[in-house]
């Protein structure tokens, strides 16, 4: 594949953070994406859960920004982000994954009910409809991140997918 080819893929993965759609990535892309989970799983935000959420969150926004922000405003546009990761994550999508991580446990934690740390492929559809996903698009991703095919989704199934998606290896 052409770095071309591999820079229009990771822009078209651009608006999958841009939550609110100003064309930018921000902190409140971040905090919007928990509350937008906690709302769908009727969590409240002062319950454990919900507080690892925000944490997770907050972390994700700041690995991001701490690979993405190049000038330092807190904010990433389309051409930080695919510099961002076409300089720092593509030979290594590991690190991409470890700053999604807690959001992602978190996530899991939120939408799983017997606090095994995995969640079911239909509270997994309705995470990724939460996060703007539309339903049949999100109905047939869940059902690729049932990689041992048991009806649960548990943080490394998810987690490992998360960082092959987002970073586009070659």
């Amino acid at each position: 594949m052409v770095t071309s080819e591999y820079e229009r893929r990771i822009a078209a993965r651009f608006a999958g953070f841009d939550q609110d759609g100003n064309g930018y990535i921000d902190r409140e892309d971040f905090s919007g994406a928990a509350k937008a989970l906690l709302a769908e799983f009727d969590t409240a935000a002062r319950s454990d859960r919900g507080q690892a959420l925000y944490i997770g969150a907050e972390a994700f926004w700041q690995g991001m920004a701490g690979i993405a922000d190049r000038d330092g405003d807190q904010r990433i546009t389309r051409e930080e982000f695919v510099n961002g990761a076409v300089k720092r994550l593509r030979d290594n999508p590991d690190r991409f994954a470890e700053i999604a991580r807690p959001f992602l446990h978190a996530a899991l934690a939120v939408a799983g009910t017997d606090g095994d740390g995995a969640a079911t492929v239909e509270d997994t559809v309705r995470i990724i409809e939460a996060l703007g996903v539309p339903g049949d698009r999100a109905r047939t991703a869940a059902a690729a991140l049932d990689s041992d095919g048991d009806g649960r989704i548990g943080e490394e199934e998810i987690v490992r997918s998360f960082a092959r998606y987002f970073t586009v290896p070659e």
